[in-house]
Protein backbone atom coordinates (compact mmCIF):
# COMPACT_ATOMS: atom_id res chain seq x y z
CA UNK A 1 0.00 0.00 0.00
CA UNK A 2 1.26 3.43 -0.82
CA UNK A 3 1.66 6.10 1.76
CA UNK A 4 0.75 9.37 1.59
CA UNK A 5 2.45 11.87 4.00
CA UNK A 6 2.45 15.48 4.54
CA UNK A 7 5.38 17.43 6.66
CA UNK A 8 4.26 20.63 6.71
CA UNK A 9 5.60 24.07 9.16
CA UNK A 10 3.03 25.01 12.11
CA UNK A 11 2.09 28.17 14.14
CA UNK A 12 4.53 26.78 16.55
CA UNK A 13 7.43 26.92 14.50
CA UNK A 14 7.82 23.27 14.45
CA UNK A 15 7.31 21.02 11.22
CA UNK A 16 4.50 18.81 11.77
CA UNK A 17 4.13 15.16 9.59
CA UNK A 18 0.62 13.84 8.84
CA UNK A 19 -0.29 10.67 7.22
CA UNK A 20 -3.30 11.79 4.97
CA UNK A 21 -5.08 10.34 1.64
CA UNK A 22 -5.45 12.69 -1.44
CA UNK A 23 -8.31 13.93 -2.98
CA UNK A 24 -9.21 11.09 -5.85
CA UNK A 25 -11.95 11.97 -7.78
CA UNK A 26 -12.91 10.01 -11.29
CA UNK A 27 -11.04 11.07 -14.89
CA UNK A 28 -11.54 9.65 -18.63
CA UNK A 29 -8.77 11.83 -20.56
CA UNK A 30 -8.33 12.53 -24.35
CA UNK A 31 -7.22 8.79 -24.81
CA UNK A 32 -9.09 6.79 -23.22
CA UNK A 33 -7.52 6.34 -20.21
CA UNK A 34 -10.15 6.25 -16.81
CA UNK A 35 -9.53 5.59 -12.98
CA UNK A 36 -9.72 8.34 -10.20
CA UNK A 37 -7.05 11.16 -9.96
CA UNK A 38 -5.83 14.12 -8.01
CA UNK A 39 -6.15 17.53 -9.55
CA UNK A 40 -3.02 18.60 -11.78
CA UNK A 41 -0.49 20.39 -9.99
CA UNK A 42 1.55 22.45 -11.82
CA UNK A 43 5.45 21.61 -11.91
CA UNK A 44 8.51 23.26 -12.55
CA UNK A 45 10.84 19.74 -13.66
CA UNK A 46 11.48 16.79 -11.94
CA UNK A 47 15.11 14.85 -11.07
CA UNK A 48 15.58 11.52 -9.75
CA UNK A 49 17.72 10.71 -6.52
CA UNK A 50 20.16 7.85 -5.25
CA UNK A 51 20.99 8.09 -1.35
CA UNK A 52 23.18 5.66 -0.36
CA UNK A 53 22.33 3.38 3.03
CA UNK A 54 22.90 5.50 6.48
CA UNK A 55 22.92 9.14 4.47
CA UNK A 56 21.40 11.32 7.08
CA UNK A 57 20.31 15.64 6.52
CA UNK A 58 19.71 17.24 9.40
CA UNK A 59 16.91 19.36 10.22
CA UNK A 60 16.43 20.95 7.78
CA UNK A 61 13.39 22.53 5.79
CA UNK A 62 12.35 21.72 2.62
CA UNK A 63 13.64 24.22 -0.07
CA UNK A 64 9.83 24.67 -1.84
CA UNK A 65 6.70 23.03 -1.81
CA UNK A 66 7.73 19.67 -3.69
CA UNK A 67 6.52 15.92 -3.51
CA UNK A 68 9.54 13.53 -2.79
CA UNK A 69 8.53 10.04 -4.12
CA UNK A 70 10.39 6.84 -2.26
CA UNK A 71 10.25 3.71 -5.10
CA UNK A 72 12.87 2.03 -3.41
CA UNK A 73 14.39 1.41 -0.19
CA UNK A 74 13.26 3.47 3.16
CA UNK A 75 14.17 6.64 5.05
CA UNK A 76 13.30 8.02 8.35
CA UNK A 77 11.89 11.38 8.84
CA UNK A 78 11.88 13.17 12.65
CA UNK A 79 10.52 16.14 13.30
CA UNK A 80 11.27 18.48 16.31
CA UNK A 81 8.84 16.99 19.22
CA UNK A 82 11.33 14.01 18.44
CA UNK A 83 8.47 12.17 16.50
CA UNK A 84 10.35 9.61 14.33
CA UNK A 85 8.40 8.09 11.31
CA UNK A 86 9.76 5.46 9.24
CA UNK A 87 8.26 4.89 5.10
CA UNK A 88 9.53 2.48 2.68
CA UNK A 89 8.23 2.42 -0.60
CA UNK A 90 6.20 3.46 -2.70
CA UNK A 91 5.90 7.11 -0.20
CA UNK A 92 4.45 10.28 -2.00
CA UNK A 93 5.71 12.67 0.59
CA UNK A 94 4.84 16.29 0.12
CA UNK A 95 6.91 18.66 2.20
CA UNK A 96 5.90 21.67 2.82
CA UNK A 97 7.70 22.97 5.64
CA UNK A 98 8.92 25.59 4.56
CA UNK A 99 9.86 27.65 7.38
CA UNK A 100 10.82 27.16 11.51
CA UNK A 101 13.13 24.14 12.45
CA UNK A 102 12.35 21.90 9.28
CA UNK A 103 12.58 17.84 9.70
CA UNK A 104 15.83 15.33 9.60
CA UNK A 105 15.75 12.95 6.74
CA UNK A 106 18.16 9.32 7.32
CA UNK A 107 18.27 6.25 4.42
CA UNK A 108 17.90 3.24 6.61
CA UNK A 109 18.31 -0.46 6.19
CA UNK A 110 20.60 -2.17 3.54
CA UNK A 111 19.28 -0.53 0.06
CA UNK A 112 19.82 2.57 -1.75
CA UNK A 113 16.86 4.95 -1.86
CA UNK A 114 15.94 5.68 -5.40
CA UNK A 115 13.42 9.00 -5.20
CA UNK A 116 11.92 11.31 -7.82
CA UNK A 117 11.55 14.55 -6.67
CA UNK A 118 8.79 16.92 -8.45
CA UNK A 119 8.98 20.44 -7.66
CA UNK A 120 5.91 22.24 -7.66
CA UNK A 121 5.24 25.62 -9.43
CA UNK A 122 3.46 27.78 -6.32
Amino acid sequence: MVNFVRIYSGDDGQSHMEEYEPDFSPFVDTEGAHGEGTPLEAATGITIRRNPPGYFLDFHCAPRRQYSITIAGEIEVGIGDGTVKRFGAPTILLAEDLTGQGHSTRVVGDEIRISIAIPLAD
